[in-house]
């Protein structure tokens, strides 16, 4: 215990004459006092103390310390990470060890459970002693006179002029601490502030209460400290920075417990065998640092970080937190909340160990994969071949293998990539709720002349004219099931031109594609309906908007925000209402039946009205082994090669590209290894879960597939490519780029 009661250290000799004076005039007021018969004097104090309580500043009657809030995994013990202003948090008093008690009691305040707040007799002979010593030999706090000093030097309510003075060695601050300590005795019981003050005193290191200190020295909880480690930690508090075994001089703070531990021998809180054999142990250590942030998650779990950013972004948008950002941001490191968040570790596992098998940590490529829960928007998982973290990159290379950018869900610098014939299921669904139904048939062509104007080389007499990539296996009459599962640019471009483009995009943007990159938001918001090539998927988009959008399908027409938190609980146990998923129908589920029918075929499975007939990621069928439905997408010239695919319980979509720079080509061959990276990580996200089909679309929207004597066919090649955009489109994304 520092010995807040006494003056400074003299300096000079008409300093130490003052000194000497004034201590001595305030240890002859004391001694009287503390001379007065024992009922008189405690009638003073109370009296004193009358209406001092409701006085009180507001951080000593209902306190409100900065606490760190913990990140939890789904099964709410995988610890993630922590964040904190200042490394504390509160515990019961039911959950420190017994000793813990004892220690801090014999070590601090011998009489705490017998004065009323200040120990007078106590403070005079403090003050007589360090009179005698000519500098600050011992102290005279009580630990309620400690509690109140602590709390008003840190409460964030206060100025920084207002907590300092909370610590100056003057008579009138001594006086009104007193003041206050005798007011809080009037109102709590001893054990309340017992613990109140274990829960506030600093132990050094960084360690802020009992709690962060058993963990940060012993690795341990207050509850399981033993009788020499509690000496030890009680010991600290005198002169943390000074006596820390792990900042400080370790024989102080061994020589400290043996203090503590003579001291809880002489008031009978143990014998004097027990202190012996306390004092003879060897000091075993057992540091642990406690994480702060995103950049310091669990060790070997790098990867969990960007999940923690995206949690850490969306928490700064939620009001039950906070009217501003920066109120919400103190609320997650000094609130003292216990977050569960909606991530699956074995999931995350699984999609991160995939996505380093396609391209490592030291590629330039990457390739994010998002995982999303039907009927919910949970956030399953968030993986990417990258760290996540603040180190510098080797070589000047850029973000890699080191970045913090947000790759899988977007924001900040990165608006996304191409995601290519993804976005045709966005063309069947504007169609499906306009009335078409999936027998909706067109013979498709290897070229498709459009309305708009193209000086490009291969225009169809100056019109844009999209072309197939395989056109023996796409040209021909296609419906929606086999145009899907061929992935038929031609048979897209002219439904889309049928229902209008405006209306495709308007879909997207329903399901949550957001357009991040504002040549993107501007086409949408100014020129939706001309914009034709949309379908063959040139906007910007994340593996995260990408998979919630499917989900949204795979959830009959349910479109759920996506969200990062299964539940947050405040440190007084309530519930903060932000955990429940925020749903809406926003497709009949007849609609998302249907293109659910038609998204069968691209994987290799067959439709409720047996229409599937080729697919460009047959192979995913005998991986996932039950039903699944998914769509592959190529962009131009194979920049980024995309799978998104689905079951009635997860949506997991992944995109490969070069996050920095958009002119350096994936290929058409890592394609069949996304595929497989997103269908592993799907039959991981529903292992043990039971089987559940998709539901059929009626007969209505399935429509009558009266198909015509079929062209020849060659064997299905699970590779497209959209080597058909018109020219001012081509230059505006090599721009964009």
């Amino acid at each position: 215990m520092a010995i807040l009661g006494a003056m400074p250290s003299p300096r000079t000799p008409l300093s130490r004459l003052f000194t000497v004076l004034l201590a001595g005039l305030l240890a002859g007021l004391v001694l009287a006092l503390a001379a007065l018969p024992t009922g008189l004097l405690g009638g003073f104090v109370a009296k004193a103390s009358l209406g001092a309580y409701a006085e009180l500043p507001d951080a000593l009657r209902t306190p409100a310390q900065p606490q760190r809030s913990y990140l939890y995994a789904n099964d709410g013990k995988t610890l993630i990470t922590t964040f904190y202003d200042v490394n504390r948090t509160d515990v019961p008093l039911a959950e420190i060890a017994p000793v813990m008690r004892q220690a801090i009691i014999s070590a601090e305040d011998r009489r705490f459970y017998s004065h009323g707040g200040a120990d007078l007799r106590g403070i005079a002979r403090a003050l007589v002693a360090n009179v005698k010593g000519g500098g600050t030999e011992q102290g005279g706090s009580t630990l309620t006179m400690q509690y109140v000093r602590n709390v008003l030097k840190t409460d964030p309510t206060r100025t920084a002029e207002e907590r300092q003075a909370a610590t100056e060695q003057t008579v009138g601050r001594k006086l009104q601490e007193i003041r206050y300590a005798n007011a809080l005795e009037q109102s709590l019981s001893k054990d309340e502030i017992l613990n109140r003050y274990l829960n506030i005193a600093y132990f050094g290191s960084g360690a802020y209460g009992v709690a962060a200190a058993s963990q940060r020295y012993f690795g341990t909880a207050p509850a399981d400290l033993t009788l020499g480690e509690a000496a030890l930690l009680a010991g600290l508090v005198q002169s943390p920075d000074a006596y820390s075994p792990i900042d400080g001089d370790k024989d102080a703070a061994l020589a400290r417990r043996a203090y503590v531990l003579d001291s809880m021998a002489e008031t009978g809180a143990v014998t004097a065998a027990q202190a012996a054999a306390a004092k003879a142990e060897p000091l075993r250590l057992r540091p642990t640092a406690q994480p702060n942030g995103c950049t310091a998650t669990a060790q070997g779990h790098d990867d969990w970080g960007f999940f923690c950013d995206y949690l850490r972004q969306w928490w700064l948008t939620q009001p039950a937190f906070g009217d501003t950002a920066d109120e919400r941001e103190q609320a997650l490191r000094r609130g003292g909340y216990r977050v569960v968040t909606t991530l699956d570790a074995k999931i995350q596992q699984t999609a991160q160990a995939q996505a380093t098998k396609v391209y490592g940590y030291d590629d330039k490529r990457a390739l994010p994969i998002a995982a999303v829960e039907p009927g919910t928007g949970r956030v399953l998982a968030m993986a990417v071949n990258r760290h996540y973290s603040l180190a510098d990159n080797p070589g000047g290379q850029a973000n890699h293998p080191n970045t913090v950018n947000p790759l899988i869900s977007g924001g900040a610098s990165v608006d996304g990539y191409q995601a290519g014939s993804t976005f045709k299921l966005f063309t069947m669904l504007a169609a499906l709720e306009a009335g078409k139904p999936l027998a909706t048939g067109f013979d498709a062509p290897a070229k498709l002349p459009t309305r708009y104007a193209s000086d490009d080389e291969g225009n169809c007499d100056g019109r844009w004219c999209p072309s197939n990539a395989n056109p023996e296996w796409m040209d021909g009459y296609r419906m929606m099931w086999d145009g899907f599962g061929r992935s038929v640019n031609t048979y897209f471009v002219w439904l889309a031109e049928q229902v209008g483009e405006d209306k495709v995009v308007e879909m997207a943007q329903r399901l949550g594609i957001t357009f991040r990159a504002d040549s993107d938001a501007a086409f949408a918001r100014n020129n939706a309906a001309n914009w034709g090539a949309f379908t063959l998927g040139v906007a910007a988009t994340t593996p995260l908007d990408l998979a919630n959008a499917y989900a949204t399908v795979a959830a009959e027409g349910t479109y759920c925000t996506p969200l990062p938190v299964v539940s947050v609980t405040a440190p007084d146990g309530d519930a903060v209402d932000v955990g429940q998923p925020n749903c809406k129908q926003v497709l009949e589920p007849d609609v998302a039946r249907a293109a659910t029918d038609a998204a069968r075929c691209p994987v290799g499975q067959q439709s409720a009205y047996g229409q599937c007939n080729g697919g460009t990621a047959t192979g995913v069928d005998g991986i996932v082994d039950r039903p699944v439905a998914g769509k592959t997408g190529s962009s131009e010239r194979n920049a980024t090669e995309t799978f998104v695919g689905f079951t009635p319980q997860v949506a997991v979509a992944g995109i490969a590209a070069n996050p920095d720079d958009a002119t350096d080509l994936v290929g058409s061959a890592v394609q069949a290894k996304v595929i497989d990276a997103v269908a592993r990580t799907i039959k991981a996200a529903v292992a043990g879960k039971p089987v559940k089909d998709f539901t059929a679309p009626s007969r209505e929207l399935a429509g009558d597939p009266q198909r015509p004597q079929p062209r020849p066919q060659p064997q299905p090649q699970p590779r497209e490519d959209n080597r058909n955009l018109p020219s001012d489109v081509l230059r505006w994304l090599q721009g964009r780029g």
